[in-house]
């Protein structure tokens, strides 16, 4: 058994000046039959302005729901999200949204998958071109500009969704287990280059995974949930800048094995109560 927990900050919201506020957020789907599904459940939480915050938690507890709250792709069914202080309604430039699934046209090349927001914003081709260059030196596609990404593997098409949300400036990073289908050692190589992108131009970023060690690895917060609600909130000690190496650290391992626990033992715990 592991002996103790890291400090855990409270779920609740509160905070007037927090970057993001999301408020008593409840959402509750139908399925086809008219049955009700509380997805969300009254889920508060602040972020920082720059902060990384990670939501790890079993299938089917909700973190995509948030994150597409949060995106304003869906709308809580009570309850409200603030990004400075403005009530998020639908989409909008301020955040970027990193899928799992590559988001390319497949017709246009690297270069002009970067440039296809801009292009639809009416930026001039030459300041597009500029735009699109400095992400994709940024992260390291510029000798691919020119093919299409069909010719591109599965790390370099995730590198060119992220420089394609990027160039766009949003002032949140949101992405939804965007690592998740790669091999460990691409998955590993994109956490680096991630902290490194981040670290030259910091934006709040909210990052859904599954994988525990790359929550970690990554974030300043983790988000503990599980079936609509937050179960806690784990501050990661580790400062910044991090390197590669971290993952082999004893602390870092044992850090893990903490945050393992509480997964298992809210899994364990809400099995319990659906069997009544």
């Amino acid at each position: 058994m592991v002996g103790h927990r890291p400090e855990a900050a409270a779920p609740a919201g509160g905070g007037a000046g927090s970057y993001i506020r999301i408020n008593n957020v409840r959402k509750v789907m139908r399925t086809e039959r008219g049955a009700e599904i509380v997805a969300l459940s009254g889920v508060d939480l602040d972020i920082a302005e720059g902060e990384f915050v990670a939501i790890v938690g079993p299938s089917g507890c909700g973190k995509t729901t948030l994150l597409n709250q949060l995106a304003g792709l869906a709308t809580p069914t009570s309850g409200e999200i603030l990004l400075k202080g403005r009530p998020v309604h639908g989409p909008g430039r301020d955040r970027g949204m990193v899928f799992q699934a590559d988001a390319l046209f497949f017709w246009r090349t690297v270069r002009r998958n970067v440039e296809y927001g801009l292009e639809v914003q009416g930026m001039a081709r030459s300041a597009r071109h500029e735009r699109a260059d400095r992400y994709l030196k940024l992260v390291g596609l510029s000798r691919f500009a020119d093919l299409y990404p069909k010719e591109l593997s599965g790390g370099m098409k995730k590198r060119c969704q992220i420089a394609t949300v990027l160039a766009n400036n949003p002032e949140v990073l949101l992405m939804d287990e965007p690592f998740g289908a790669l091999d460990y050692p691409t998955k590993c190589q994109l956490q680096d280059e991630l902290l490194n992108i981040l670290a030259r131009e910091p934006r709040s970023t909210v990052f859904v995974t599954h994988d525990i060690e790359e929550a970690l690895f990554l974030a300043d917060r983790v988000v503990v949930m599980g079936r609509g609600v937050i179960r806690e909130i784990i501050e990661v000690p580790f400062p910044r800048p991090r390197a590669s190496d971290l993952r082999v650290d004893p602390e870092f391992s044992r850090r893990k094995a903490i945050l393992w626990e509480l997964l298992e033992g809210g899994r364990a715990h809400e099995e319990r109560m659906a069997d009544g």
